[in-house]
């Protein structure tokens, strides 16, 4: 069965060390939202249970009537995450604050998925679950550039893994931007770590 995480070992198995890659562009399940994640009964934990219920419709698709093109079994990937915070600096967070952030929470699907695929999933996930999934957007994300660490410790702990990275781009002569983080969930005690990375130029 198709795994990403084996497939795609660079870009889920990071070092714990700063490394610089290029993400390919991916389609993408996402819900946007603001908030608190860690509030219980939140529009967080909202997103994240429609997320997996468009993504395992999508998986488990094959059982139904409905038919994919190109369709073959597949593990649904970890979640994923784009983050930024209202009044911090650009790339940058305080966890005291996570009222205060904005994030577009993503889970990738397989190339062979169409609009029309997901948006037969969206209705599926609805009725089958009985989930209001209308937030769900299927989106393509060319990310690029990336500084990736892994980071080892709970969610309040990441802002050491973060100061590792931007450290790393800058004596690499980048710059940084959206913060970005994998993981299936917030008790995982492993997760990598990303900062969009884009080359500085020089005019002289």
């Amino acid at each position: 069965m198709f795994d990403f995480k084996k497939e795609f070992r660079q870009l889920y198995a990071p070092k714990q060390t700063p490394q610089i890659l290029i993400v390919p562009p991916a389609n993408f399940v996402c819900v946007r939202g603001e908030g608190d994640p860690n509030e219980s009964g939140g529009v967080y934990q909202h997103a994240i249970e429609v997320l997996y219920a468009v993504s395992y419709a999508l998986k488990m698709s094959y059982k139904a009537d409905y038919k994919i093109d190109g369709f073959f079994e597949y593990v649904v990937p970890p979640l994923e995450g784009f983050w930024r915070q209202r009044g911090s600096a650009y790339g940058a967070a305080n966890y005291a604050r996570k009222s205060d952030f904005s994030w577009i929470s993503a889970i990738r699907l397989p190339d062979f998925i169409t609009r029309e695929n997901f948006d037969w999933a969206v209705q599926q996930a609805t009725w089958k679950k009985k989930l209001d999934c209308g937030a769900a957007e299927f989106l393509r994300i060319d990310e690029g550039l990336f500084a990736q660490i892994l980071h080892i410790g709970s969610f309040d702990d990441e802002p050491r893994s973060v100061a590792k990275i931007d450290e790393f781009v800058a004596t690499n002569g980048l710059c940084k931007g959206l913060c970005r983080a994998k993981g299936a969930s917030r008790n995982l005690p492993k997760r990598p770590q990303k900062n969009r990375a884009t080359k500085m130029q020089n005019d002289n």
